[in-house]
């Protein structure tokens, strides 16, 4: 389980979520996990590839990664996200309410086409 220090969102062209994880080895530093969706790009790109990429500072991929699932369980305080290429359970418990409810109106944006399984959201 990571640990969520806060959660920063963007509207605009592009649809960004990013989870302000603590590094394990070094409580006082943070690496970032991003959700990313830019909808007024995506009809370029092959329908293979369309959908929310996931980057996640510690892991460096050639092969891009994909939000299949996202699962808000609010009384816990996790966000479980599902990838092409991993899982990951994030604690939530630390964040301010305001920025799960953002992270929750962007979240429904990025899904305009159903692409990602929301749960809880």
């Amino acid at each position: 389980m990571e640990t969520v220090a806060f959660i920063s969102t963007e509207y605009g062209d592009d649809l960004i979520v990013s989870f302000a994880v603590v590094a394990p080895a070094d409580a006082t530093e943070i690496e970032s996990l991003t959700l990313l969706r830019t909808p007024k790009y995506e009809h370029l790109l092959g329908d293979w590839e369309r959908g929310v990429t996931v980057s996640f500072e510690r892991y460096v991929e050639d092969e891009e990664e994909l939000l299949e699932e996202l699962h808000l369980d609010r009384k816990s305080a996790v966000v479980r996200l599902t990838t092409s290429l991993r899982d990951y359970d994030l604690d939530i418990r630390k964040v301010d309410e305001r920025e799960v409810k953002a992270m929750r109106e962007v979240l429904i944006q990025m899904n305009y086409d159903g692409r990602i399984r929301l749960l809880g959201v």
